[in-house]
């Protein structure tokens, strides 16, 4: 709990804080609809994974608690931004492997796995959406990344990552 206090000293925010936005966060993120997108003509669902993408990089592997804070306090925009959503500002497409359960068994099975970005800015807050979708099936929210470069009037810093783990 001291290395977690102190992380979070540096950011001005207390542990109490960070405990309750990730607690409203997931209680949000429970409460969401699947959203009819107008970029796709379907439905974006919120399943566990992309709830479970927000707290983790990958298997066992926490986000920082900076990360996970920035996440979920911007977490109310996702549903806003997919249902206005007309125009992708990105797609990523990915061969890899996922974890199937079937019969009691969990398997890795290779998938090809396509990933969209759209990015809004609503109330000065910018954030990016980023929606998977695994083969040709459902497509479903992944996660919401914060706009993390300078400001207006500064150098825009662009960032590419590795969407599977941002």
């Amino acid at each position: 709990m001291l290395q977690r206090s102190h992380i979070l000293e540096g950011m001005k925010i207390n542990v109490d804080n960070f405990d309750f936005v990730c607690v409203e966060g997931e209680k949000l993120y429970k409460s969401f609809v699947p959203i009819k997108c107008p970029y796709f003509s379907d439905f974006v669902y919120f399943n566990a994974e992309g709830l479970a993408h927000l707290k983790f990089k990958g298997r066992h592997n926490e986000r920082l608690i900076q990360d996970q804070y920035m996440r979920f306090k911007l977490l109310h925009l996702a549903p806003h931004v997919l249902k206005l959503s007309r125009t992708l500002q990105g797609m990523s497409v990915r061969n890899g492997f996922e974890s199937v359960r079937c019969n009691g068994v969990t398997k890795l099975v290779a998938v090809n796995r396509k990933y969209f970005e759209f990015i809004a800015i609503i109330d000065d807050l910018r954030a990016r959406i980023i929606v998977k979708q695994i083969n040709d099936g459902q497509l479903q929210f992944w996660s919401i990344i914060p706009y993390w470069g300078g400001g207006f009037g500064r150098e825009r810093i662009f960032y590419y990552g590795n969407p599977d783990e941002d």
